[in-house]
């Protein structure tokens, strides 16, 4: 990969790809897949991962206005949390359920057996945690299956490398993938980054990713509970599973920022540590990262989850003529004139229909799936997870990384992930005072 032609890889750029897909489709370079099922026009959807969010993705699929669509199979590790999303589908949605016991997997190869059951159509969500996602993305596009997948998208180099390489055989597949990135789906956020493109504010200079709130908790393992089940359970306290909170928790306000750069940062240097955090587990409690632009602009993300501490969510942007402030946790975006953001200082602000972002990025793969028009957001969903990763690896290091050496990277989070079960060793362990590994700047080793 040149990292000066990828780093610089704009909006623009990643739109004129669906140009070139459409053309590559035209000359029968690719394949065109079974997308719905008999003449009903149904879709039918696989539900890989139901939890919270794996719930609300489910019930947003069954929710999109395209055309029919039904859920026909579930899969999951813990047969309280399908059973839990049933029991909240059913009523809402109704017929549009039809996932009898048979379809009701449990496990680790339960993912399979949900993606077989599409018989190589429909959409599967693979709303797991994030470490899971790599293997699934490979399958789901092994099995010709249309894909909606949750962020992050990996949590180490190499699984970030394999999601790029399924998304490329997507691509050649003609198969449609979205991604969790909602803020790419939001009609105001839209139209606020096209002001800023065509220079409202003029020349970006400097972006700010916040994401500061009271502490993310966990609760103590219970005595039947194997050590592999506990860490599933709070995977967002666990690098293998999240990727830390500047990747899972921040994802969304970083690609936001490069977004609006119309860039992917070169290089990361930053810090992070504990410092109020007692609770047994691998999170960080602060971050402050800074990535570098390859027309060395900068990007500053601060992540911080400690009670009682200033609290914002959102971005701010600074460019020679103008701010602004916008982002996940900032559903009105604004844009002022000069660098106070204040009432007096607005310049434009969205006065249209704000829709939902979470059912419009479902909306738009349906549509895209029963029109057969090129969708794939693997690329840009892996960069972004590239991006929270890079600023992991600095601030666990306390080193400057590259891109291409995060990308790069042979560190495994999770060595023979595939073969895992409940009863496996997590590849991270407590020691006798029940402690787990965390990162030590200056000690610790990224690469």
């Amino acid at each position: 990969m040149s990292q000066d032609k990828e780093s610089q890889a704009s909006r623009r750029e990643f739109l004129s790809a669906s140009g070139r897909i459409a053309a590559a489709s035209a000359l029968g370079l690719t394949a065109i897949p079974a997308v719905h099922a008999a003449e009903d026009n149904t879709i039918k959807v696989a539900l890989v991962g139901c939890g919270g969010r794996g719930t609300g993705a489910a019930e947003q699929a069954l929710s999109t206005k395209s055309g029919p669509t039904r859920l026909v199979a579930m899969a999951d590790v813990f047969e309280h949390r399908l059973t839990g999303c049933l029991s909240t589908l059913s009523p809402k949605l109704g017929k549009q359920i039809d996932v009898p016991k048979d379809r009701q997997f449990i496990g680790f190869d339960a993912y399979k057996k949900a993606i077989d059951s599409l018989d190589g159509s429909g959409v599967v969500i693979l709303a797991t945690p994030p470490g899971f996602r790599p293997p699934h993305l490979e399958y789901a596009v092994e099995k010709d299956c249309n894909v909606f997948m949750e962020k992050a998208f990996a949590v180490d180099g190499p699984g970030v490398r394999r999601v790029l390489k399924a998304g490329e055989e997507a691509e050649r597949k003609n198969l449609k993938i979205a991604g969790g990135l909602m803020s790419r789906h939001s009609p105001a956020l839209e139209a606020a980054v096209q002001r800023i493109h065509d220079g409202i504010i003029g020349e970006v200079i400097t972006c700010w990713s916040y994401r500061e709130h009271q502490s993310v908790g966990i609760s103590p393992k219970s005595a039947d509970m194997t050590e592999m089940a506990y860490q599933i359970s709070h995977f967002h306290n666990f690098n293998w599973l999240g990727g830390s909170f500047i990747l899972d928790w921040l994802i969304h306000n970083l690609d936001v920022c490069c977004w609006v750069k119309d860039a992917w940062p070169v290089s990361a240097q930053g810090q992070g540590g504990r410092y109020p955090r007692t609770e047994a587990d691998q999170m960080f409690d602060h971050y402050a990262v800074e990535y570098s632009f390859s027309d060395g602009t900068r990007m500053l993300a601060q992540a911080r989850h400690i009670t009682n501490c200033w609290s914002f969510w959102g971005n701010v942007i600074h460019g020679t003529k103008g701010s602004a402030v916008l982002g996940e946790g900032k559903p009105d975006p604004l844009i002022y004139k000069g660098h106070k953001q204040t009432e007096e200082n607005i310049l434009w602000r969205f006065e249209g229909d704000k829709g939902n972002q979470y059912q419009i990025e479902h909306d738009r793969l349906f549509e895209s799936i029963r029109q057969n028009k090129p969708y794939n957001e693997t690329k840009r969903c892996a960069y972004a997870t590239l991006t929270g990763i890079l600023g992991r690896m600095a601030a666990e290091s306390g080193q400057e990384i590259t891109w291409e050496q995060a990308l790069a990277s042979d560190l495994v989070l999770a060595p023979g992930l595939e073969s895992y079960t409940m009863d496996s060793t997590p590849p991270i362990v407590p020691d006798a005072q029940g402690r787990y590994p965390v990162g030590i700047p200056g000690k610790t080793k990224v690469l």
